[in-house]
């Protein structure tokens, strides 16, 4: 089993940056990719950007590409995204999930996934 917790959301003015942070508890074995997907309301979970292990494979959604920077600490088991040039569309509640592999960065291919957190951007 694997806990994931999300921390950072809040409300920022556009063009603002935040940092969000998940911090992951369980089996190691469950973390080699971890990931943070949004979800905005009344849509479908979206993917935002996905980090391997090593941090050697990461990969962004084309919409926040040169925007947001996944990160990850396998020491203090944190995964986070650095949120700049922020955009009203960033606004969406923010997961962080693990799988223990790769592959299509949709939400049913992760196996684990936090309880989100808020994100809201003021034009």
């Amino acid at each position: 089993q694997v806990q994931l917790v999300e921390s950072g959301g809040g409300l920022v003015q556009a063009g603002g940056s935040l940092r969000l942070s998940c911090a992951a508890s369980g089996r190691t074995v469950s973390w080699y990719h971890m990931a943070w997907f949004r979800q905005a309301p009344g849509k479908e979970h979206e993917f935002v950007a996905d980090i391997s292990w090593s941090g050697g494979s990461i990969s962004y959604a084309d919409s926040v590409k040169g925007r947001f920077t996944i990160s990850r600490d396998n020491v203090k088991r944190t995964v986070s995204l650095q949120m700049n040039s922020l955009k009203p569309a960033d606004t969406a509640v923010y997961y962080c999930a693990v799988r223990n592999s790769g592959g299509p960065f949709s939400w049913d291919e992760y196996t684990y996934w936090g309880q989100g957190t808020q994100f809201t951007v003021s034009s």
